[in-house]
């Protein structure tokens, strides 16, 4: 392949991990799919491609609809709750494109990756490319390969499928991260007190070990059942060595758990009117793998 083609394909590579990233909530699969992505750009009779980041597009596009089918039934058979892969966003390693706006933050929130588990793989790809690539629904059914109209149901039917409430992002960035700041500080000290002021009442915890690690196999709901579930963590004899680091995952403030600097978990708290309404924390070390290389 000539110089020249490999610096064209070099430009779309970190748009081509965020479009994968995005519709698989793997980072580990996104990269995968990007160098599938180039090997087929190699190979492709490069003088008949008249726009390449359309092409490149339209592959990765349909590489990651292949990926999700296939994927679907080893999640129906997945141990306990799936989360993504946490992806760093504060680091100069950040590759989820730009999250400067509440919607660009949340095309890449824990919450809503974790809603589009709902949605089949077309439905996804379009709402995806939508929503976060603000592509028009010609280009879109040019890209999955259907009638315009046909996008622009499956885009209809994958917003009435989410029914997702845009609330995360109601407060600004320095009051969301003093709020996360003093919850992992009451966490840390077992300060019962502030953390019922922090927690709200319907607050639900999910933890995503994998069958890998050890977690909870179902959601913990109620702020009385957090609040001891949180506790509980905190009096195990290995939490005196273990360290809360503060981080940006996926556009919001997070907490990495790190012993002797192994990542062990990261920590994703949802904030809204000023309290924790939601806490997502990945255990799994085969989803920690990403992160962790982003901690070197």
């Amino acid at each position: 392949m000539t110089r020249e083609a490999t610096a064209e394909f070099e430009a779309h590579r970190p748009r081509l991990f965020s479009l994968a990233y995005r519709m698989l909530g793997s980072a580990s699969t996104a990269e995968d799919l990007v160098q599938d992505t180039y090997l087929r750009w190699s190979a492709a009779d490069r003088s008949t491609v008249r726009t390449p980041a359309a092409w490149l597009t339209k592959v990765m596009t349909n590489l990651c609809i292949n990926q999700l089918t296939s994927a679907r039934a080893r999640r129906e058979l997945y141990m306990g709750p799936w989360l993504p892969e946490p992806v760093r966003t504060d680091t100069a390693a950040g590759r989820l494109g730009p999250l400067e706006t509440a919607e660009q933050r949340e095309s890449v929130s824990f919450a809503l990756l974790t809603l589009m588990e709902r949605l089949t793989a077309a439905e996804r790809a379009v709402f995806v490319l939508r929503e976060a690539f603000g592509h028009s629904h010609r280009d879109i059914a040019r890209i999955i390969g259907v009638g315009e109209a046909h996008s622009r149901q499956l885009h209809r039917r994958a917003r009435e499928r989410l029914d997702h409430p845009r609330r995360h992002f109601d407060v600004d960035d320095a009051q969301r991260r003093k709020i996360v700041e003093r919850f992992f500080a009451a966490t840390l000290e077992g300060d019962v007190a502030g953390l019922e002021r922090l927690l709200a009442d319907d607050v639900v915890a999910w933890a995503d070990g994998g069958g890998r690690a050890t977690a909870a196999r179902r959601p913990v709901a109620g702020r009385a059942k957090v609040l001891r579930y949180l506790l509980g963590l905190g009096s195990r004899p290995e939490a005196a060595s273990v360290g809360f680091e503060p981080a940006e995952v996926n556009g919001v403030p997070a907490a990495l758990v790190l012993v002797d600097r192994t990542l062990l978990a990261v920590v994703v708290p949802e904030i809204h009117e000023g309290r924790v309404v939601a806490l997502r924390t990945v255990i799994n070390p085969d989803k920690l793998a990403f992160a962790a290389g982003q901690l070197t």
